[in-house]
């Protein structure tokens, strides 16, 4: 069996001696032509199956996301492929979309028909399903939070993206409900969809008509990308026990230099020698044909099965929630009738004690005004009173008199001389 038709990638093929052209490392973004409808495109349900296997992937490895080059490039996360020696990782890289507006829908191993099954990504207007496998920055299982279109600009949400403001400047922050993202890493390491213990999702309307609504398969930078990822020992899961020394690049191909980024260490997985390799293709075209056999009518009542299930599994919670809630708005009421009973007493404690300082107010002018004639009346009396001892003669004080300054007694002498000139006027 050839291997072209052994190790099939559902994507358009690239030859060997332009792989190195086709990988597009710009200095800067430029937005790509006006966008014109691809003369292929999938229409169904559900993407093609690239190859099947037997055993389930494993577990997503846990990697740090490096920034973004420039500005323009979309997130496309790490996943595990199938080729002759088994699986191995084609690590997560920035990518620049093939037309404005184009969104990258993730690539996807699901349960089918006893085997798993990988279906292809693809580039289109909005997101479709991809299993409700949780890649991590953005990719948290239905839909993309890691960034939007914004005319023809690209948007970075930085709550789920690992960016570099320095470089790139259309940056918003929208933290993303109900996903299992730390770091930008997935938690939830399941990387298959159905199946004993793969993810719990069925397609919505919405992601149905993504699906249906005319894309374009991965650029031929992502296939050089895939292709140099199979050709590298080092990304088997045989070799690397599920943890890849290389688990994303800042570029498609860049698998060397900065921006390289390895998985975290961790226990490591077991696999059997077979896990990954692909299935005779008899089988593949036998799963091919059991996908091809769910139908819109199956996919609706695969909805509507889900719908029931999680119902029936949040009424319990619904209830609980309505028993709360009752509980709750007793509480408030009984409170808020606590709270209006209070301030009714302090209303009527201050109304008794406002009406007692009015009444004792009144009796103290009611006793000022009985008291106030007493008082008039006695008025001349205390000025009868006055008046007279006013009217009284003062005391008077007698005046001392100034004692008269004696007289100089003659002196002797004068006397002798009146004496000696009467004698001798005789």
């Amino acid at each position: 069996m050839e291997a072209s038709k052994v190790f099939r990638l559902g994507i358009a093929a690239a030859s060997v001696t332009v792989i190195t052209a086709c990988v597009v490392q710009p200095v800067a973004y430029s937005p790509p032509p006006v966008y014109a409808p691809p003369p292929v495109a999938y229409r169904t349900a559900y993407t093609p199956i690239a190859v099947a296997v037997q055993d389930p992937p494993p577990p997503l490895p846990v990697y740090e996301q490096p920034a973004p080059p420039a500005e323009g490039y979309i997130w496309t996360p790490g996943y595990w492929n199938s080729g002759p020696d088994g699986y191995f990782w084609v690590p997560g890289t920035w990518v620049q979309p093939p037309q404005v507006g184009f969104l990258w829908t993730p690539g996807y191993w699901g349960f089918v028909s006893g085997a798993y099954a990988f279906h292809t990504g693809y580039w289109g207007g909005s997101v479709g399903f991809y299993g409700g496998v949780n890649y991590g920055a953005g990719y948290g299982g239905t839909g993309f939070g890691g960034g939007r279109w914004v005319n023809n600009s690209f948007q970075y949400n930085s709550a789920v993206t690992n960016v570099n403001t320095t470089i790139v400047h259309n940056v918003y922050r929208e933290n993303i409900v109900n996903t299992t993202v730390i770091n930008n890493t997935a938690i939830n390491n399941v990387s298959y969809s159905g199946g004993p213990g793969g993810a719990r999702a069925v397609p919505t309307p919405e992601e149905l008509a993504a699906a249906s609504a005319p894309h374009l398969p991965p650029t031929q930078a992502q296939v050089a990308h895939t292709q140099q990822a199979a050709a590298n020992p080092a990304l088997l899961a045989s070799r690397n026990q599920g943890h890849p020394p290389i688990a994303a690049t800042v570029k498609p191909g860049a698998f060397t230099g900065p921006g390289v980024v390895a998985a975290k260490p961790g226990p490591p997985i077991h696999m059997s020698a077979d896990a990954g390799k692909p299935l005779p293709a008899v089988r593949q075209a036998e799963i091919e044909r059991a996908q091809a056999a769910e139908n819109p009518a199956t996919v609706k009542a695969a909805q509507e099965k889900a719908a029931h299930e999680k119902a029936a599994e949040t009424k319990p919670a619904q209830e609980i929630s309505t028993a709360d809630k009752a509980a709750a708005d007793r509480v408030a009421a009984a409170k808020l009738a606590q709270e209006r009973a209070a301030q009714q007493k302090a209303a009527q404690e201050k109304a008794a004690e406002d009406k007692s300082a009015q009444s004792h107010a009144a009796e103290q002018r009611v006793v000022q005004q009985k008291a106030a004639p007493t008082k008039i009346a006695s008025a001349p009396a205390k000025v009868a009173q006055v008046q007279p001892q006013r009217a009284q003669p003062q005391k008077t004080q007698p005046q001392k008199t100034q004692p008269q300054k004696a007289q100089p007694k003659p002196q002797p002498a004068k006397a002798n001389e009146k004496s000696e000139h009467d004698h001798k006027a005789n």
